[in-house]
């Protein structure tokens, strides 16, 4: 049993933040990662802390060399973001950072779906106020579109449990993964309930699926310098490690992850915002990941987790490097920027081990965690899956590789001589880049947390995978300087890219216009019915049966007809029924029933209506 959860170290440990000044503070918000990851080394493996609420016990906590493996990744980015952000003075970002890793620590500990779907919501609510924190009227709304999409995500995977719950005489066990071959999946799609589909829905809203994606490239680019560092690392590796735990081997995955790994590519060429094209880089590597948990073997589910691993250290070097011209310059658009290399050398050499590192050249880490993926994906058959993977770690050359290190640091000069990033930024930097140098030069470093035994550490280290890497950039490189000399390459332009976000809002003011026209009135008029003719209809009734049917007939048609004025006929008939509505009120006296009791009459009939679909 561990002696106390690391998650609510963080969480609660931050609480005491605004209380502390100066250094102090400084030295309490490094610590508190430091001690929450002692307290994760002082747990043995294989433990879990157990609590009751709701009728349930539930585990708080569950240790097992998967939820170890994200736990030291996570641990490792609270500890190089916060220093990232020493410098930073605004209470509301220090709290929400730390409460936002604990609850992705709370989330990838829990023994059970409840504790998970808690600390599920607690990511949302916690990490909003890092793009709230920019205080612009553009993050203001980024930030509520990304905590709408966020409060749909965890009401779906709510639902989903409730069912499956329902269904399974409360089973609510977290599935664990075991050393069989493909881990055990207590979901399976084939034979799936709804309430499995709806959890499978939430979890893939969070993983930025396609068309479900917007509220990453929204959302991140909107947050403040050091804020997108830690929505880099947390939020969607959450979503990986659950699919880890609830769906491997679901082959849907396979193609879904494909297509994740394919598409943001052709976004990112013609993206201007650089921190954008970070967002669209995320998505591509998730890809890889959930094609590995997909094809759910021991190799791909490794590879999976690896990729997770080193994409957080990756992806959070290139946010840092970003954060840190945004800090300095105040933009992040490819065409105002240029020439930073000059008065930011350091900030670009970190730069560039990030884009290698992303990019899979050998001895960076990316090359040792996709390799595993694509070696897996060779290795079951799917040649075609293998196919757009190559096509889509080429790509992220061009995007994530070349471009953004370029048009940052090097391509025109655009006159800007902003200082170096300050130190605490240029530390973070430094241990971000030598982890990425150090997993990719030493793979047994990493090969050894995970969950499956790999025979063999030099598996990606055989010398026709270095030749056909090594040719795959090269060329992919020669490729995008052709393009660029030849001027076919698209230009940086000072413009807004329509993304699947159009759709929705598109969708959303059709609605709106639809509501405020029609709907609108057909919502009036069963307002007025409840109001007025279930009451009183309930007296005639009593007193003339007979009668009330047609009464109802006519109050449904007179509601219906309202909405088609100007027609004669129509307006005849109407006529005729007030004509009906008149006598009505003559052979009953006495006014409608107060609105207290048409409250009451509903909430009796949504009560039945509950009772009836819960049973």
């Amino acid at each position: 049993m561990p002696s106390f959860p690391p998650a609510l170290v963080l969480s609660l440990g931050a609480l005491l933040i605004p209380f502390l000044r100066g250094p102090l503070r400084k030295l309490y918000l490094l610590a508190l990662p430091i001690v929450s990851f002692a307290a994760l080394l002082a747990t043995p493996q294989g433990s879990s802390f157990d609590y009751e609420a709701f009728g349930h016990t539930l585990t708080l906590m569950q240790v097992d060399k998967t939820s170890l493996l994200f736990g030291y990744v996570f641990h490792f980015a609270a500890f190089v973001g916060v220093l990232y952000a020493l410098h930073v003075k605004d209470t509301t970002q220090q709290v929400s950072a730390v409460i936002y890793a604990g609850m992705a620590l709370g989330a990838v500990f829990a023994g059970d779906l409840i504790t998970f779907w808690l600390f599920w919501e607690g990511l949302a609510f916690s990490s909003v106020f890092l793009i709230l924190a920019r205080r612009q009227a553009d993050s203001n709304r980024a930030a509520m579109h990304y905590l709408l999409v966020q409060i749909v995500s965890g009401l779906l995977l709510l639902v989903g449990i409730a069912l499956y719950m329902h269904g399974h005489d409360g089973a609510t066990a977290m599935a664990r993964l075991t050393p069989s071959g493909s881990g055990h999946s207590i979901f399976n799609l084939d034979w799936a309930g709804p309430g499995v589909w709806l959890i499978f829905l939430g979890l893939g809203i969070k993983c930025a699926w396609p068309l479900l994606h917007s509220w990453v490239t929204v959302g991140y680019p909107a947050a403040t310098a050091t804020g997108a560092v830690f929505l880099s690392a947390f939020t969607t590796k959450c979503a990986v490690y659950a699919l880890v735990r609830l769906f491997p081997g679901t082959e849907e995955l396979i193609w879904i992850g494909v297509g994740m790994a394919g598409f943001p590519i052709f976004y990112a060429v013609i993206e201007n915002d650089l921190r954008r094209v970070l967002c669209y880089s995320m998505i591509n590597q998730i890809g890889f990941m959930v094609v590995g948990v997909g094809i759910g073997t021991e190799l791909a589910l490794n590879g999976a987790m690896a990729h997770a691993f080193c994409d957080i250290i990756f992806k959070g070097l290139l946010f840092m490097t970003m954060g840190a011209v945004l800090f300095r310059t105040g933009r992040m658009n490819g065409s105002d920027l240029g020439g930073l290399h000059r008065t930011m050398p350091w900030t670009a050499a970190f730069c560039a081990i990030g884009a290698a590192s992303i990019s899979a050249f050998p001895l960076f880490s990316a090359f040792i965690s996709k390799s595993l993926i694509m070696i897996a994906a060779a290795r079951e058959g799917y040649h075609l899956v293998w196919l757009v993977l190559l096509f889509a770690a080429a790509g992220v050359l061009e995007h994530a590789g070349i471009k953004i290190p370029f048009f940052a640091f090097f391509a025109h000069d655009s006159g800007l001589r902003p200082k170096e990033a300050p130190r605490n930024m240029l530390a973070a930097m430094a241990i971000s880049g030598l982890a990425c140098i150090g997993l990719g030069s030493f793979p047994d470093l990493l090969y050894r947390h995970l969950p499956y035994a790999i025979p063999d550490y030099a598996l990606p280290y055989t010398w026709p995978h270095v030749i056909q890497q090594t040719q795959l950039l090269v060329w992919s490189a020669l490729a995008v300087g052709t393009l660029m000399l030849l001027r076919f390459y698209p230009p940086e332009l000072r413009s807004v890219n329509l993304d699947a976000d159009w759709w929705y809002r598109k969708a959303t003011r059709a609605f709106v216009a639809f509501g405020q026209g029609p709907l609108m009135r057909i919502f009036g008029w069963l307002s007025k019915a409840v109001h007025e003719t279930i009451p009183t209809g309930l007296r005639y009734f009593a007193r003339n049966p007979g009668g009330a049917v047609r009464l109802a007939f006519d109050r449904v048609a007179l509601g219906w007809a309202g909405l088609f004025r100007g027609m004669p006929a129509v307006d005849a008939a109407q006529e005729r029924l007030r004509e009906d509505q008149a006598r009505f009120a003559e052979t009953t006296p006495g006014a409608a029933w107060p609105i207290s009791t048409t409250v009451l009459y509903t909430a009796v009939v949504f009560l039945v209506f509950l009772l009836v679909v819960l049973a």
